[in-house]
């Protein structure tokens, strides 16, 4: 019975809830656009909600990718007017979204390479949805991160504040939750 109950403490401390920073601010980070521009999170996203996905490794960016339409198709893509009911129409939001790859430590080395591949790769809809970040690994410290081969998700508030946060790939109760933050205003 010992045995048992200490095995599930361990399992229970390994895969700690990821509520840490919930109510925290998100840290000032510095990022460039597509375009090269260098966008300040989350200073230059007050005054929205904004949603950042963030992936520090191969590994986190694969899964990075489960999340990717659905946040588009539920936040940004345009909907076909006629699919809408006229007594329930679709909410719409006003909010940032960006994923954000990240590269530190070694990983600086190949990430002019990395960036350009990524771009390459991603559909020229999603070019203004995509930031880079390039420094040093004190965020991994201050969000939380637990593991770098997964990604992790914020909805900030419109002062930056953290209001919710999660990891891992996409599924629907990551979502509703997501939408039930966003909606609370």
């Amino acid at each position: 019975m010992n045995k048992l109950i200490v095995t599930f403490v361990i399992v229970l401390l390994a895969f700690k809830p990821f509520t840490g920073v919930e109510g925290k601010m998100f840290p000032n980070m510095v990022c460039e656009d597509y375009n090269g521009k260098t966008v300040n999170l989350p200073l230059d996203t007050k005054g929205k909600y904004t949603l950042l996905g963030m992936a520090f490794s191969k590994d986190a960016e694969t899964n990075l990718k489960t999340w990717i339409n659905p946040m588009y198709n539920k936040f940004i893509g345009k909907k076909d007017k006629k699919d809408v009911d006229v007594f329930d129409p679709q909410m719409e939001y006003d909010i940032n979204l960006f994923f954000v790859p990240m590269f530190t430590g070694i990983n600086q080395l190949t990430s002019k390479q990395s960036k350009e591949k990524i771009k390459a790769m991603t559909d020229k809809e999603l070019y203004n949805y995509l930031l880079f970040y390039e420094g040093d690994k004190t965020y991994k410290e201050e969000l939380d991160f637990q593991k770098k081969d997964i990604p992790y998700f914020f909805v900030l508030d419109k002062t930056g504040k953290i209001k919710y946060a999660t990891y891992g790939s996409y599924d629907e109760k990551k979502m509703e939750k997501i939408l039930d933050v966003i909606e609370e205003n």
